[in-house]
């Protein structure tokens, strides 16, 4: 099974398009989305192509793809026109025999993670810095941004293949891999 994982999108149509392009790329079984889909927040500059109602006609596109939870720029109003849930403060998925913590990381990072031990997985996105590392045991595996993304990055998304997270740049390129062993 091949998953892709990405965040931050922040209404961004030029980020939302590009991710699309890589999903079909990469032929992943599902899109897991950690929040910040439709709008820039106070914090950030409008990102290119801001265009909420762009992103919002993308994402009901794939709704059959995708799996998501809340970020801190999600409103209930947003769950009115998104026709998938997106409203979760996290979400649990069992990979192999590990489970994978899947949250946007404004109310759950590495230093307050609910149910997780030894071996699990925390994926999240919220800072816009791309990660990929074991902690204390536990492996951290943050997306980075696909259309705002910070600290001189590129545009980034993860993949999970393998055993393995793959953090790649909007064009494909591996950026770091963190093997699950």
């Amino acid at each position: 099974m091949i998953l892709m994982f990405a965040s931050d999108i922040h209404g961004s149509a030029a980020g939302c398009e590009a991710m699309f392009r890589q999903f079909e790329k990469e032929k992943a079984d599902k899109l897991i989305l950690l929040g910040d889909l439709l709008y820039h927040g106070p914090r950030n500059d409008l990102p290119e192509r801001y265009a909420p109602k762009e992103v919002l006609r993308l994402l009901n596109l794939y709704k059959s793809e995708l799996l998501c939870v809340r970020g801190n720029c999600e409103a209930e109003v947003d769950q009115m026109v998104l026709e998938f849930p997106c409203m979760a403060d996290y979400m649990a998925l069992w990979l192999d025999w590990r489970m994978v913590m899947c949250t946007h990381g404004h109310l759950f990072d590495m230093d307050n993670i609910p149910n997780v031990k030894k071996g699990d997985v925390v994926v999240s996105g919220h800072t816009h810095l791309y990660e990929a590392e074991k902690r204390n045991g536990i492996f951290y595996v943050n997306t980075g941004s696909v259309s705002l993304p910070k600290g001189g990055n590129p545009p980034t998304y993860a993949i999970y293949d393998m055993g393995a997270f793959i953090i790649k740049n909007i064009s494909g390129n591996d950026l770091k891999v963190l093997p699950l062993n």
